[in-house]
């Protein structure tokens, strides 16, 4: 798992980026031909308006007379698109050109220019902001069709030639709005892809995690196990011994080890049932009105010969005047042992430990405090994982399945409580339980 775990990331975060980069290409051509389409659909009706106002038969004249050469009577003069349309009525010719063509709403200007033989210049007529984005033809798109071509010379009757001019500002912005909903749904398409990456690699991490916590599990279990068995062995061993078997006193020590053995074991076992059936939601709680200082001697007294052998000191203060709480006694007291056990297990020498009883207006307080290895951060965020067991740096007994803990979390969230954990590496650990008071 160790050597295919960086191959099937890296294959998987090459595929991620792969498929990134499709997309990105995809959504770049696809821009460009939406681009080429548009223009295509502005040129159309820009061209469909230049036909409509140059139509000789369309035309509805606004002035009755006709205009003659101030030189000489060389003929007359067509009227010009400013004689025949205001620039509102142009203007509403491009927009319903537009939405002909399925263009998006959008905002234009234009102008009709005249250009005189001598290639000067002039405005028949322009839109407000004409002037202001002509210049910019780096975020506008300009069109440009001529409305009436020259084919011969003053003296026949002809005017300079009239040219439409149509300016698209933010073009590119234009076009975005035409491909949104493409690059909607590439953009879904990529976060659903990365969400699926996200979750596949989170799982894998997990199953990696838990595969180890599953290993330190079997190997403490089977420490556990081996130890009792081995002391159990050679006292049946011993057992055998005539000598042993002539002598009662060396006989009921013996027999005192096997049993003793047997229940260590037979604790584990419970242990590790207990586990699977709060894995499966199996827990019953038989809740009665309880005193809390009672249940916090109770727990400590079973840990009487195990301090005195190890040089122990625990200082109990028993300050909560209000100790009736609604609990189950056989879980609660085992809560509460599990927190006096941890605290022993992880002291350096002789244990010094501390355990407070008190009372806020709505709940009793334990607090079990310990001067002993302490945890880390780390450890401190993972202390109530199911088989995560803090490094004892140079302590080699501490012995358990990592279950202790995350025992005593569920216990207390069924007891609809709070736990907090304070602690200072090398100096110790305080651990801070509140259950709600009876009633």
């Amino acid at each position: 798992m160790k050597k295919i775990f960086p191959i099937i990331l890296f294959l998987i975060s090459v595929s991620l980026l792969g498929i990134i980069y499709l997309q990105y290409t995809h959504f770049k051509n696809l821009m460009l031909v939406k681009e080429e389409q548009l223009y295509e659909k502005l040129a159309r009706s820009v061209d469909m308006v230049a036909v409509d106002i140059t139509n000789t038969e369309s035309r509805v004249p606004l002035m009755t007379f006709k205009r003659r050469s101030p030189l000489s009577l060389l003929g007359e003069f067509p009227t010009m698109v400013k004689d025949r349309y205001t620039q509102y009525e142009i203007a509403e010719k491009l927009a319903n050109a537009f939405k002909a063509n399925k263009i998006p709403p959008t905002k234009f200007e234009f102008a009709i220019t005249t250009t005189s033989p001598n290639n000067l210049m002039n405005f028949e007529m322009q839109s407000s902001k004409f002037l202001n984005l002509y210049a910019d033809s780096v975020n506008n798109r300009k069109l440009v069709y001529p409305l009436v071509q020259p084919t011969g010379s003053w003296s026949e009757g002809l005017l300079p030639t009239e040219v439409i001019y149509v300016i698209i500002p933010d073009y590119d912005k234009l076009v975005f709005r035409q491909s949104y909903r493409e690059l909607s749904g590439s953009i879904i398409f990529t976060l659903f892809i990365m969400f699926v990456f996200f979750l596949t690699f989170g799982t894998m991490i997990n199953q990696r995690k838990v595969s180890e916590i599953k290993s330190d599990f079997i190997n403490n279990m089977t420490h556990e196990f081996k130890t009792p068995l081995a002391t159990i062995s050679l006292a049946v061993d011993a057992l055998s011994n005539e000598k042993v078997l002539k002598d009662p006193e060396k006989l009921n020590y013996f027999r005192s080890i096997i049993k003793d053995e047997n229940k260590r074991m037979n604790r584990h076992v419970e242990t590790i049932l207990q586990a699977a059936a709060l894995d499966r939601q199996e827990i019953n709680l038989d809740n009665r009105e309880l005193n809390g200082n009672d249940i916090v001697t109770k727990a400590l007294n079973n840990y009487e010969l195990v301090l005195k052998e190890k040089n122990g000191v625990v200082h109990l203060n028993l300050n909560a005047t209000n100790d009736l709480i609604l609990a189950d006694e056989q879980h609660f007291t085992n809560m509460i042992s599990n927190l006096i056990d941890n605290a022993i297990k992880y002291s350096k020498d002789a244990p010094d430990i501390t355990i407070s009883t008190g009372t806020t207006s709505r709940a009793f307080l334990v607090k079990v405090e310990d001067k002993g290895i302490g945890m880390s951060r780390e450890s401190v965020k993972r202390i109530f994982e199911k088989f995560y067991r803090a490094h004892t740096g140079n302590i080699h007994n501490v012995k358990g399945f990592g279950l202790g803990m995350s025992y005593v979390k569920t216990i207390i969230d069924a007891h609809k409580g709070r736990i907090r954990v304070d602690s200072t590496l090398g100096k110790g650990s305080t651990f801070t339980v509140e259950v709600p008071l009876a009633g």
